[in-house]
């Protein structure tokens, strides 16, 4: 058994719904990418004999979960997952259906992990996908993973950041109707995700990185043939952006701007409400993709998937998103601190 590293992030991986894919993705991840081991320590919160049911479903060794106290006294040993149990079992979860108590045990392990990033027992957090639904049917009526995090650590200007490599997607709204998306993209909301992306800009050191702003209408409202909103909201948002220094571009027809992003010439880019930024971007980038979530005091990197509780059980789930999530994690970690003053300012 080795000793953890003291100068690589420590992650807090919470394991997300107990009757979907998270737990079997999570075993792949941890032991058959023991590479891993040497940019962080991964800690499973979560549930250690659903953990043992997802290894026995990938075709790994069960026996490889072991519980510990507290990610302190985790060994980063590549042939085991290091879990801190939270909670009651979950054993008798059934895998593959909408479950409340699975629900339940998902919000807990996210709540206990911001719990741990808060005393500084983790560096940084890793969610595989939670269920919405089964969370609200557990009795936490949070949108999604994004707003729980966010009510946890207590901030309100925040934004969910889809990434692939240097690419970027901030997103105005999300997890709302299309009509609420409408009524949510306000002078207020978009100034401050413009803050926030140029805060992010500046922490990677691209503070002069362009940043296009999509236009919520199609293209861009055409002068005000298409609504109203492009005109009145978003381009002033977008001089205000400039008068502070950021170098913010827009209202850009989602149509072009988004091509363009693929192509190269933007490493940012904020779109105004989910399916205008998640429908291309997983087109195109699949499990290339990750969620991080800027505008909290920790990193925080998820998947770019559900629970998909059409093949949980099946020992097919890739794993790939969940690695990339780690990875990413431990590169952001020890530069987070930036990030947090940058998005204060």
């Amino acid at each position: 058994m080795s000793s953890a590293p003291t100068t690589i992030p420590t992650l807090a991986v919470t394991m997300g719904d107990a009757a979907g894919i998270g737990p079997e993705i999570t075993a792949k991840a941890l032991l058959k990418n023991p590479e891993l081991r040497q940019r962080a320590v991964p800690v499973v919160i979560g549930d250690a004999e659903a953990m043992r049911r997802g290894a026995e479903f990938a075709g790994l060794n069960p026996e490889a979960v072991t519980v510990i106290d507290s990610p302190a006294g985790a060994t980063n040993d590549p042939e085991t997952i290091e879990v801190v149990q939270t909670g009651p079992s979950l054993a008798d979860v059934p895998v593959g259906e909408l479950s409340a108590k699975a629900g339940d045990g998902a919000y807990r392990f996210v709540v206990e992990a911001c719990r741990l990033a808060k005393e500084g027992s983790v560096d940084a957090i890793v969610t595989p996908p939670l269920n919405k639904a089964a969370m609200h049917a557990g009795g936490h009526k949070f949108p999604g993973h994004t707003e729980l995090l966010a009510h946890e650590f207590g901030v309100t200007n925040y934004s969910l950041v889809l990434s692939a490599g240097e690419l970027y997607f901030f997103h105005l709204t999300t997890h709302v109707s299309l009509q609420e998306a409408i009524e949510g993209v306000t002078p207020e909301r978009t100034d401050s995700v413009l803050r926030l992306a140029g805060a992010f800009a500046r922490s990677l050191g691209k503070p002069e990185a362009p940043i296009g702003l999509a236009g919520l209408n199609p293209h861009a409202g055409e002068n005000g043939l298409f609504g109203h909103q492009d005109d009145e909201i978003l381009a002033p948002a977008v001089q205000r952006a400039k008068d502070q220094g950021i170098n913010a571009h827009g209202p850009i027809a989602a149509d072009a701007l988004i091509p363009q992003a693929v192509k190269g010439k933007w490493d940012f880019v904020i779109a105004c409400y989910h399916d205008q930024g998640h429908a291309p971007f997983k087109a195109v980038y699949g499990d290339d993709g990750v969620n991080i979530t800027v505008g909290l005091p920790v990193v925080r990197v998820s998947v770019d998937h559900g629970t998909a509780f059409d093949i949980a059980g099946q020992g097919i789930a890739r794993e790939a998103s969940l690695v990339l999530a780690m990875e990413r994690a431990a590169e952001l970690a020890p530069g987070w601190d930036l990030v947090w003053q940058e998005a204060q300012r």
